[in-house]
């Protein structure tokens, strides 16, 4: 089993062009290629940012190919910065609370939520507490919609953090079966 990922990207369509290979995080990619229309992931996950330092929309990739997945992602090509999502063995744990800085209701997870309204009664969600492992958080019920990759820590404003006007209504935890 590999315990790295490994993400190429290439500059045209069906992995043609420059490429780029990346085992770890990286926060700007511009100084290696102009642009990305296909990537292909040989092993782990990976989240990648339209922006540098790994800011702006996010997606999730996992082991597979992506032979055009700008446009079937709705993306244009600018991918600038990716981060490995590292394997996680053992529980998930993450408390998620209605308003910003901790307040309102909140409520643990330790497993996936497809709709916060449906199993908790919680329209919001504007801070978390990611205890233990890797999870997407997704603006839209049943994991749709733009998603952001929450690693532990604490999330006290997710306006604070570029993610102004938008609301959490999913969660999934990301498993070992990336590797």
């Amino acid at each position: 089993m590999n315990m790295r990922g490994k993400i190429i990207f290439y500059e045209e369509r069906n992995f043609q062009g420059r490429h780029y290979e990346c085992m770890s995080d990286c926060s700007d990619m511009s100084s290696y290629m102009s642009r990305c229309h296909s990537c292909r992931v040989e092993s782990g996950c990976f989240m990648v940012y339209d922006r540098p330092n790994y800011m702006g929309n996010q997606y999730f990739m996992k082991r597979g190919e992506y032979a055009d997945y700008m446009s079937m992602m709705g993306m244009r090509d600018s991918i600038r910065s990716c981060r490995m999502i590292p394997m996680h063995r053992g529980q998930f744990r993450m408390k998620i609370y209605e308003r910003e800085n901790f307040g309102g209701q909140s409520y643990e997870l330790m497993d996936d939520c497809d709709s916060i309204m449906d199993r908790y009664r919680m329209n919001d969600c504007q801070s978390c507490h990611v205890m233990d492992g890797h999870w997407l958080m997704y603006e839209q019920p049943n994991y749709r919609g733009r998603m952001m990759y929450m690693r532990p820590g604490e999330y006290r404003s997710f306006r604070d953090m570029g993610m102004s006007g938008m609301r959490w209504m999913s969660m999934r935890r990301i498993m070992d079966s990336c590797y």
